[in-house]
């Protein structure tokens, strides 16, 4: 077991409130993971903070933190700081425009997986025309650092690329997972042009899930397939981050990035009131730290109130 990505949002129900931190230790086999278990509605939202010159921003606490939803301030009854394990998925289009770049991201993303938590669980998609699993049938999460290798090069370069059916396919895997906290990874180098899932059915489909997405866009100039748009879209409305290396060389530090960006989030919990508008929530986190101006905070932007809990993966 050893490798793996985020800004999510979690409603669960349960008998308690219970929540484990993980602390950076050597892994045990007997080491708890980390659980968010309610018997009413929560709100879980990864945050991350930076500063004025872009610098990641560790060592806050609850009370630099406030969170608004639909305008009104909430209560912060669930805050951590630590390094936790998260289930991510790694999407990497392998449409034939992909194969000049192949190289670099399969590169980066195992340098992904190296800089992630080791007790991270981590799943990979090939998509071009199609969405296949890239670990073996019978698994479906994998540590394995050699393992996920092999995942991300199983991939065949060639066809179209079938964007919104590689993250539908990609938040179902991720609700499969034993981890609260979700991410998603997108690597692609254009638009949708081969799915059976419509723009709108996936937008929503993200809005509703758990998970925080990171977009990588690989594009070449003049390209009219390419879509930055959406891509950008995933990234704002979930919490993550959307990046354009200009040189696929440069996808190396991109993706160590992201890992890095990951494991220095801040988790941060709220119990919603029922009357607070419709089934979208908008939420606005913002960070307050006396003598350090400047910095920001990035999250989730919204969330869809659900009338009945849903029962938490744990």
């Amino acid at each position: 077991m050893k490798r793996r990505l985020a800004i999510s949002f979690l409603t669960t129900a349960g008998a308690v409130l219970f929540f484990v931190l993980l602390l950076p230790a050597a892994r045990t086999d007997d080491q708890p993971d980390f659980v968010i278990r309610s018997d009413v509605r929560l709100v879980l939202l990864d945050v991350s903070v930076k500063d004025r010159d872009g610098g990641m921003v560790m060592g806050l606490n609850k009370d630099n933190f406030h969170v608004d939803e639909n305008g009104a301030p909430q209560d912060i009854t669930v805050f951590a700081s630590k390094d936790v394990p998260v289930t991510v998925g790694i999407l990497v289009d392998e449409s034939f425009s992909m194969t000049p770049k192949r190289a670099e991201v399969l590169q980066a993303a195992g340098a992904f997986v190296e800089a992630s938590n080791p007790r991270d669980e981590i799943f990979v998609l090939n998509f071009n025309d199609t969405v296949r699993r890239g670990l073996p049938k019978d698994v479906l999460f994998s540590d394995d650092l050699q393992q996920l290798r092999d995942a991300l090069s199983r991939g065949v370069p060639q066809g179209r690329t079938a964007l919104n059916d590689a993250v539908m396919d990609g938040l179902q895997q991720l609700e499969e997972g034993r981890r609260d906290k979700k991410t998603l990874i997108v690597i692609s180098d254009g638009g949708d042009n081969a799915s059976q899932h419509k723009r709108r059915e996936m937008l929503d489909r993200v809005e509703r899930s758990l998970a925080t997405v990171y977009t990588v866009g690989l594009f070449t100039p003049g390209d009219p397939e390419q879509d930055p748009g959406i891509l950008k879209k995933l990234a704002k409305m979930t919490g993550g981050q959307a990046y354009f290396p200009t040189d696929p060389e440069d996808m190396t530090e991109v993706c160590t990035g992201i890992a890095k960006d990951i494991r220095t989030r801040y988790t941060i919990g709220y119990l919603p009131p029922e009357s607070n508008g419709g089934a979208e929530r908008r939420i606005h986190v913002r960070v307050a730290v006396p003598g350090r101006p400047g910095l920001s905070a990035r999250t989730r932007v919204s969330y869809h109130y659900e009338q009945t809990p849903v029962q938490s993966s744990q």
